[in-house]
């Protein structure tokens, strides 16, 4: 007689337990707003729907439109039907949402703040416990310190017998001066333990996993370092436009919008020294110390280590699309850039010499965010057959989005009787490997917050540092009266970038 065999655990989701999370109250600033409506309410949701969530759980949507319960619980409603990365099942969406509330008012306006504080006071009340608090700023950057010291007017940045915690969007700042102006009012309402400044790059599993990848594999750590590597490439590129955001865009520009903050964290990541373990200000402390190991250029340098350039018309996707100064809302004469890229070195044991690249565009040629670690060519080429396509450097490849996984290149032989060589690819992909989706960046990073674990999140200290190394390529952008370089829409980019390229580094093609 056969004998039942017991079902195995699959070993690739141990770990993927649910931690707990204290009963939450999240009051959201901008809740009727673009970010609020595609990425934080489908998050919560999705959260809700794999049991993430407290037991007990509450919303407070505050905006300045006039607005019911009812309506505001709708137009949730819709979103996470439109924008959730799983179908909604009705008996989670009511359940999500059978509580929430909406609260009209201006973010200057102190009786807005006294009807959240009621709320709060009520959904404790009901319950017989104390909700933790978090306060999310989902609003233009410009009423960060606004929300913030009226929250401390009205009491609510403590709360006995709970936690309270601010999420603070980016841009956190224009410049270094105005980051530390915003960090200086926050910091005169919260202690720097309750703020979360959010970067949602840090929340991807690929950026999470670069740790996993150099610190838990022997294979890695021993090659990551000045002696093995040649330069490191990291891309942002978009194939879409500036869409319906030319009123931030075009008073930010693509080096605040992804360079001082996403890239320069994952070059962080790439970067930094083991931990001496994994709390959260361990790992910040080793982030920091690689930020602040980055030389800024000069003001007068900043031509040999910086290049911008503007999108023109041209063609996507077989579909002829206009040029950045012919989208609705961009000034005529606006000399913001679409695309930027940076030549950067840090300057300790383990980098000095190696070339960091990063490069962010709209309208290239495909959507892609990846890391590419080029590492230094053989030392003698003795395979040169004729019908060799050549002995390539090897690459590890961290694919962000759209497809998160991990690749390395190889050279292998040619089958067949001569000693032919062509370059070859070991693939990971998150999706396969694991059996299920990632999930979204925003998901992880609110659960985090709701936990009070600040690992992926930015320190007041590490903001500094960003901005120190921009700042002087902002100031030479925004003074000199030198024509920004165009691009055709769908391309590479400017050919200028390929001057901050050394030896014979290319960049990957899109």
């Amino acid at each position: 007689m056969a004998t039942a065999v017991a079902e195995q655990p699959n070993p690739l989701t141990e770990g993927l337990e649910r931690l707990p999370v204290h009963p939450t109250s999240l009051v959201i600033f901008g809740a009727t707003g673009d970010l609020s409506h595609r990425k934080l309410v489908p998050a919560l949701y999705n959260l809700a729907h794999d049991g993430s969530l407290p037991e007990r759980f509450n919303l407070i949507g505050v905006s300045r439109s006039e607005k019911a319960h009812e309506d505001y619980r709708a137009d949730m409603r819709e979103a996470i039907q439109k924008f959730s990365r799983t179908p909604p099942d009705p008996d989670v969406l009511e359940k999500l949402l059978e509580n929430a509330k909406y609260i009209p008012g201006l973010f200057d306006d102190d009786a807005a703040y006294a009807k959240v504080a009621s709320a709060l006071d009520e959904y404790d009340q009901e319950a017989g416990i104390v909700f933790n608090r978090i306060f999310y700023l989902s609003t233009a950057p410009e009423f960060f310190p606004v929300i913030v010291e009226k929250l401390g007017t009205a009491r609510l940045q403590h709360c006995e017998h709970a936690e309270t915690r601010v999420v603070i969007e980016k841009p956190f700042g224009r410049d270094l001066a105005s980051a530390r102006e915003l960090n200086r009012r926050v910091l005169e309402v919260f202690d720097e333990s309750q703020v979360f400044r959010i970067d949602h790059y840090l929340g991807k599993e690929t950026v999470q996993n670069i740790m996993a990848f150099r610190f838990a594999n022997t294979m890695f750590e021993p090659i990551w370092n000045r002696n093995t590597i040649d330069h490191v490439q990291i891309t942002a590129a978009e194939d879409i436009g500036i869409g319906t955001r030319a009123g931030y865009y075009d008073q930010a520009g693509a080096l605040r919008d992804l360079i001082q903050n996403h890239m320069l964290e994952l070059l962080a990541n790439v970067g930094m020294e083991p931990p001496a373990g994994f709390p959260a200000d361990k790992v910040r402390d080793e982030k920091v110390k690689v930020i602040e190991s980055i030389q800024p250029p000069r003001v007068e340098d900043v031509p040999k280590t910086a290049v911008r350039g503007q999108y023109a018309s041209g063609v996507v996707g077989g579909e002829p699309v206009p040029g950045y100064l012919e989208e609705k809302g961009v000034r005529e004469d606006s000399k913001t850039e679409t695309y930027a890229a940076l030549r950067l070195e840090v300057s300790n044991w383990r980098w000095a010499g190696v070339p960091f690249y990063l490069r962010t565009g709209k309208r290239l040629a495909r959507k892609v965010t990846e890391i590419a670690i080029q590492l230094k060519p053989v030392p003698y080429l003795a395979f040169q057959a004729q019908g060799s396509l050549g002995v390539q450097p090897n690459e590890l490849v961290l694919m962000v989005q759209p497809d998160e996984g991990v690749t390395v290149s190889l050279s292998a032989k040619i089958p067949g009787a001569r000693m032919r060589i062509r370059p070859v690819n070991m693939e990971f992909h998150y999706g396969t490997s694991f059996l299920s989706a990632s999930p979204e960046a925003y998901e992880r990073l609110i659960l985090d917050a709701m936990r009070g674990d600040a690992t992926l999140f930015t320190r007041n200290d590490e903001v500094d540092a960003l901005w120190r190394v921009v700042d002087p390529v902002l100031q030479y952008w925004q003074e000199t009266d030198d024509p920004v370089p165009q691009y055709p829409a769908g391309s590479q980019g400017p050919e200028e970038a390929n001057a901050l390229l050394r030896d014979a580094a290319q960049w990957r093609p899109l």
